[in-house]
């Protein structure tokens, strides 16, 4: 499931096309993805400026001048693509239509950004953007990462009263949004903090040390394009590359970086926890 450098990524690729730009046609081919598309949705977006594109978590919000704002979510399998523009000195030409291109949104000035989704795991919606902190995808959300409210008095008291392991923690979006499985990994390796801790456990300072470390992995990620494992294409096609900075996550048995003791892997929370049982306590 793409996290938040990923889907960060893709939204940065897709401002240039789409930001400022009016959709002069939307096509939508078929009825729903995860769950249906809203009703005339093609017809909501045709015609619509997109004044901002943000993110929220791991979803993209485009704020249109109809005063909705379209949600994106890519899922596990989900790709936006962007052709028909200039990427430094190449251009990118409109491929020819693929089988699994669910949306199309043919932009003023030529553009086109396509939404393949050949699982359909992904989502889109569309709501009023004055409420769209209470849909039902967004409710309830945590702090962003960068933002001013996740600071280290607010962590300390997010987790002082948490029995669950410092990495379930952390994946909870209500604590902090956007966090996954590969960044919390590598967040707690950098900490030097054992994934298995009770996070009411860990002494304040401690706690308070994981805010700047989660905004450098995440910023270290973002710059690098994301993490490329399966199906994360950035908007020009292109994989990330954050993958291959992993100092523990998806590195089993691997010598760690710091003290050579092979890398273990856990199951938490049904998914793959890695940490060096040497150097995180």
């Amino acid at each position: 499931m793409p996290e938040l450098p990923e889907v960060e990524t893709v939204r940065r690729g897709l401002a240039p096309a789409m930001e400022g730009r009016v959709i002069d046609r939307a096509e939508v081919n078929r009825p729903d993805l995860r769950w249906p598309l809203p009703e005339a949705m093609a017809e909501r977006l045709t015609g619509a400026r997109v004044d901002r594109l943000r993110r929220r978590s791991k979803y993209i919000l485009a704020d249109l001048s109809t005063g909705e704002s379209l949600l994106i979510h890519l899922g596990m399998s989900g790709r936006m693509l962007v052709s028909g523009v200039m990427l430094g000195d190449f251009h990118l030409d409109h491929p020819a239509a693929q089988k699994h291109d669910h949306v199309v949104l043919h932009m003023e000035g030529g553009a086109r950004v396509t939404f393949n989704d050949a699982r359909r795991f992904g989502a889109m919606d569309l709501v009023r953007t004055d409420r769209e902190a209470a849909h039902w995808l967004l409710a309830g959300l945590g702090p962003e990462p960068f933002g001013n409210d996740f600071n280290e008095a607010y962590l300390i008291d997010a987790l002082k009263s948490r029995k669950s392991p410092i990495k379930t923690a952390l994946l909870d979006q209500h604590v902090v949004a956007g966090l996954g499985n590969i960044y919390v990994s590598e967040v707690l390796f950098r900490a030097g903090i054992d994934p298995r801790r009770a996070a009411n456990r860990i002494a304040a300072a401690r706690l308070a040390g994981l805010v700047p470390l989660i905004r450098e992995v995440l910023a270290e990620a973002i710059e690098a394009g994301g993490s490329s494992l399966r199906d994360h294409r950035q908007a020009d096609g292109e994989l990330g590359y954050f993958q291959h900075s992993f100092r523990v996550y998806d590195r089993e048995d691997d010598p760690c970086p710091a003290c050579a003791t092979p890398i273990k892997r856990i199951v938490q929370s049904g998914r793959s926890s890695y940490f060096c049982p040497a150097c995180q306590k």
